[in-house]
């Protein structure tokens, strides 16, 4: 028996009726994303509130929380949501404001590591955003207490709890140390 699966689009996506999961598509086959545990929570507050304080302050840009989807590619469209997504200030414009998906890769992108992901699934995450333009994908590892950081495939640097996170030209000024994240 063979099965077929149907390809969905953003559009679709968008309009499904809601019946309590997150979905994330994925060149249009349909992920259904699980829940965060309450660690997974309050990492995302802890980089969240520091990342978006920073922001507002400098008047940088835009911090969008994890229902935020963004649209990648398209034909077949990929809409993938971070936990955490900033955008640059030169890139917005109000009076243009999508009601739907971001059309585009944010400028920078935080992925927390819930316990049921595999390293496949995040690795996959981490290539899709890059690969639309993200310039640095940050992945918080709540077992290791470590954070990833990549700007490009080739451009990666872990960090651990006595090092600092930098937002360096993509968010100007934004530090945060690791230790504090874990916090």
């Amino acid at each position: 028996m063979t099965v077929v699966h149907q390809l969905i689009t953003a559009n679709e996506l968008l309009r499904m009726p809601d019946d309590g999961f997150r979905y994330e598509l994925v060149q249009g086959a349909l992920r259904r994303m699980s829940s965060a545990g309450f660690r997974h929570g309050r990492l995302i507050m802890n980089i969240a509130a520091s990342l978006d304080h920073h922001v507002r302050a400098q008047r940088l840009g835009v911090v969008c929380a994890a229902e935020t989807g963004f649209l990648l590619t398209t034909d077949p469209d990929t809409v993938r949501a971070a936990d955490v997504a900033f955008i640059r200030q030169e890139r917005l414009d109000p009076a243009a404001e999508p009601e739907g998906y971001w059309p585009g890769a944010p400028d920078l992108v935080v992925e927390v590591v819930s316990l049921n992901d595999l390293s496949t699934e995040v690795d996959a995450k981490v290539t899709d955003w890059l690969d639309a333009g993200t310039r640095m994908v940050v992945v918080v590892n709540p077992r290791t207490r470590s954070v990833t950081v990549y700007r490009s495939r080739a451009q990666i640097v872990v960090l651990r709890e006595q090092d600092t996170l930098d937002g360096n030209d993509v968010v100007p000024g934004w530090t945060l140390p690791v230790a504090a994240l874990f916090a």
